[in-house]
């Protein structure tokens, strides 16, 4: 049975784990605000919990297992409402996501080139670039 156990956590633990990077890598290559919100909702709301289920699963019946239910109960009930009042808060601050056709031309621009403040400042300084 702790044979069972062992590979169960483990599970979780890599599936989690790949949750969490997929999320952090959605953070920095989605185009826009919403769609990073979207990647961060799913890396809290799915990779937490698996996470927190493999760790739970390693350490048995005992007052951490306890302390670990407890802290993912609390990432289950926060995260979909702190998700929740951000995106309301863009949306009254006027942003809107980004169509399946707008994609292209609202993009954020990758962070390798120092986003669209810095691209506007260099079309500023050299006219003979546009």
């Amino acid at each position: 049975m702790s044979m069972v156990l062992e590979i169960l956590s483990w599970i979780c633990l890599i599936s989690g784990g790949f949750l969490c990077i997929s999320g952090g890598v959605g953070l920095l290559r989605l185009p826009d605000f919403f769609s990073r919100v979207h990647a961060s909702s799913v890396t809290e709301t799915l990779g937490t919990p698996l996470i927190l289920g493999g760790v739970m699963l390693q350490t048995g019946w005992s007052l951490d297992t306890i302390k670990l239910l407890m802290v993912g109960m609390f990432v289950l009930a926060t995260n979909p409402t702190a998700t929740h009042a951000m995106v309301k808060a863009a949306l009254h601050d006027g942003q809107t996501p980004l169509e399946s056709n707008d994609s292209e031309s609202k993009a954020t621009p990758p962070l390798e080139n120092g986003g669209p403040k810095e691209e506007e400042a260099n079309q500023e300084e050299d006219p003979s670039s546009s």
